[in-house]
């Protein structure tokens, strides 16, 4: 199949956006809520710090933290927004010292997780082969969007997070539709055997999609949950928003496929021989 980024991946085009819990101040660790249902071991407050957050903002059990319950925090992904808080938004200003900033701080947290999460999707979708006038316009929607993170915490809160991200998913769209397309004719070429209609429903938890051809799926928002994909190729398939919380993707082809995050793959059940998109990486845990 053709190949569907235009570009080789550039890990320097992503590398803001990756987790780097050194220079942050165990953010997640407090402004989240931590949910028993969800990966970890009892229900905790957003605002409240973990039992397991140490003074110094690193964590007590993090060599052993599947084994302590905490299945969550192997999974979670901030998408480098934590940093960003730290360092830029409040130039290494922590809530430990200054506890009247500590509200502020996390609110502000969780509004850069969305817009890194947005430019994330919206970097992957500069990268595929799609038309210059499409392109343009991502370009120029990622520039608006790092500014917007660039903002003072006061403006970050105020601002119109939903009238921006539909604007985003406007673009993002537009790129994976026409990816999709050219997929579809790739699959209409194929000699594909044991094809059969992919259901239009998004619960496909616990389905058997061996057999499906997946090449160019559009799987955006689907329930994976625990959907067996082993071995299959993904390869254009459209997989944002996509849950694959315990979805086997041992041995599958997800290099080429499109909108993939590392929150994603980290919830997964992959192997050595799971082929990923460039810009992410095999879970150590999934070896054990």
């Amino acid at each position: 199949m053709k190949a569907i980024h235009r570009d080789t991946y550039n890990n320097q085009l992503f590398k803001d956006l990756k987790i780097d819990c050194e220079k942050c101040f165990g953010l997640c660790c407090v402004a989240l809520y931590f949910s028993a249902s969800e990966g970890f071991p009892a229900d905790k407050e957003s605002g409240k710090p973990c039992t397991n957050l140490q003074s110094d903002f690193k964590c007590s059990v993090h060599k052993n933290l599947r084994n302590q319950g905490f299945r969550g925090c192997t999974t979670y992904d901030c998408f480098g927004s934590g940093q960003k808080v730290a360092q830029v938004t409040y130039k290494g200003k922590n809530w430990i010292q200054e506890p009247e900033l500590a509200n502020q701080m996390f609110e502000v947290f969780l509004i850069m997780r969305q817009l890194h999460e947005m430019l994330w999707y919206l970097k992957e979708a500069s990268t595929l082969d799609i038309p210059n006038s499409i392109k343009e316009k991502l370009n120029l929607i990622i520039e608006e969007t790092d500014e917007l993170t660039n903002m003072s915490p006061e403006q970050l809160i105020y601002l119109d997070i939903i009238s921006h991200r539909t604007k985003v998913n406007s673009l993002l769209s537009q790129a994976s539709d026409f990816v999709l397309e050219k997929a579809k004719s790739f699959v209409k070429t194929s000699n594909f055997k044991n094809k059969k209609k992919l259901s239009k429903s998004i619960d496909l938890i616990g389905v058997d999609l061996r057999k499906t051809n997946l090449i160019g799926a559009d799987l955006k928002g689907k329930f994976l949950i625990a959907a067996n994909l082993r071995e299959t190729d993904l390869s254009g398939a459209n997989l944002i928003g996509a849950d694959l919380r315990d979805c086997d993707i041992r041995g599958a082809n997800l290099k080429n496929s499109v909108f993939l995050t590392q929150l994603q793959i980290n919830t997964a059940k992959g192997d050595s021989n799971t082929k990923l998109p460039d810009t992410l990486v095999h879970p150590k845990y999934w070896d054990k």
